[in-house]
């Protein structure tokens, strides 16, 4: 089983940059597809990106497409998720998952989640 751990949130003006890692152990990471959720006070856990096991396809949600870029080395255990031209609207708590196998959109086909890292994106 994979267990993940994210880093790099911060706070950040608005069209600032920031650059978040998540960073993963055990045997599975390699066989996983890694994805992005995000959590506002009071919302939903919604999907921001995911990457395929070999990293050859990426999906975006539609609010962030052209904006973010997910990208991943399994050399290294390591899934980034780069933010430029980042939105109030971005402020979140990021969080990534693993998923075996389903629909990368929906967060019920994750099995695992890190711990979270806050974005916050002032105006």
């Amino acid at each position: 089983q994979v267990i993940l751990v994210e880093s790099g949130g911060g706070l950040v003006q608005a069209g600032g940059s920031l650059r978040l890692s998540c960073a993963g152990s055990g045997d599975s990471f390699g066989a996983d597809r890694i994805g992005w959720f995000r959590q506002a006070p009071g919302e939903e856990r919604d999907f921001v990106a995911a990457i395929t096991r070999e990293g050859d396809e990426a999906y975006y949600a539609d609010s962030v497409k052209g904006r973010f870029t997910i990208s991943r080395d399994n050399s290294k255990k390591m899934v980034i998720l780069q933010m430029n031209n980042l939105k109030p609207e971005d402020t979140a708590v990021y969080y990534c998952g693993a998923s075996a196998r389903g629909d990368l959109y929906r967060r019920f086909t994750y099995y695992y989640w890190g711990q979270g890292t806050q974005v916050t994106v002032s105006s």
